[in-house]
């Protein structure tokens, strides 16, 4: 009896540890009952009856990767172009993940690689160089789509690499050569354009002051003008008035004023090598000592007869004339 008691409880811890499922974290796995899919064990500590259940799939509900291997593409203007690219996905439901398809991976990575050949191929070579984001994104609406049956959420889609061939490459660097030689010399002719203006501008600047000068400068000339004929005037008045009231002095000022300004215009003449005084000298010298007496007049001074001109110099005879 007590080897059959031994027995037995032998046999009842098998049984008690075969039903004991232990599910780490990150993890589920489903339970079937004779093959038939009944639960899903979380993480932890899980018990079911032997032989009567057992573990069908252990599923990984973490975040996962799926690289999606190189192929050429044709896009929209024949041209050809390798592309390679990964998926992120998790799995929501694991019954879904476990009995709705058959090798998930593989269902993922096909799925993805005809999508991107249907997205890319849609578009011209410059578009799947510059509109990477756009490819992302429609990748993952199509494909998030498809994989919902299947208890799946694909959480991003990343394009990796484009390759275009060699001599697509080699015109793109001479388009692009060209297109910043072309932007060069619209920057040049922009910044010629703009010193040109600025030139024009400081010309025109410079002609408004300059016609504003001579227009001041004539204006002063002008009033200087205007102020010397009023002197003029004036004193010609004075003059007037003086030979009016009988006094000589007055002509004899009057005269050598003119007789001063002519020989001083014989003087300043461009064309005058030589001058010939058609008086004597002496002559301006007595007409002066009566400017002198009419100015000692005009101070209120004691009146100074002029001085008498000085005779004229005796006649040199000539050499055939007798002395």
């Amino acid at each position: 009896m007590g080897t059959l008691a031994l027995v037995l409880l032998v046999l009842a811890i098998i049984f008690v540890a075969a039903g004991v499922t232990v599910v780490r974290q990150g993890y589920q796995y489903t339970i079937e009952y004779f093959g038939k899919f009944v639960a899903v064990a979380q993480p932890g500590f899980n018990f079911y009856i032997p032989f009567f259940y057992r573990v069908g799939r252990k599923i990984n509900m973490m975040e996962q990767v799926v690289e999606i291997p190189g192929q050429e593409i044709i896009t929209r203007d024949n041209a050809m172009v390798s592309v390679d690219g990964i998926v992120f996905f998790q799995v929501l439901d694991a019954a879904k993940a476990a009995y709705e398809v058959s090798e998930l991976y593989v269902a993922i990575m096909q799925l993805t690689t005809t999508n991107l050949r249907t997205v890319m191929g849609s578009m011209d070579l410059d578009e799947t160089l510059s509109k990477r984001d756009e490819i992302n994104a429609r990748l993952l609406v199509v494909v998030d789509q498809a994989t919902e049956a299947w208890g799946v959420k694909i959480t991003r889609v990343e394009v990796k690499d484009i390759r275009p061939p060699a001599d697509i490459v080699n015109a793109m660097g001479r388009q692009m050569k060209a297109e910043r030689e072309k932007r060069a010399s619209i920057l040049e002719a922009e910044g010629m354009r703009a010193s040109e203006i600025l030139r024009a501008e400081g010309q025109k600047q410079s002609q408004i002051l300059e016609a504003e000068g001579r227009r001041e400068a004539a204006f002063r000339d002008a009033e200087a003008r205007e102020r010397s004929a009023e002197a003029e005037a004036k004193a010609t008045t004075l003059v007037s008035d003086a030979i009016a009231g009988g006094n000589v002095q007055a002509i004899n000022y009057f005269v050598a004023q003119k007789y001063v300004d002519a020989v001083s215009q014989f003087a300043t003449s461009p064309n005058a090598k030589t001058i010939l005084f058609p008086v004597e000298a002496t002559q301006l010298i007595g007409t002066l000592g009566g400017i002198g007496a009419l100015a000692k007049d005009a101070l209120g001074g004691d009146a100074v007869p002029p001085s008498p001109p000085a005779s004229p110099a005796p006649r040199r005879p000539g050499p055939f004339e007798q002395a």
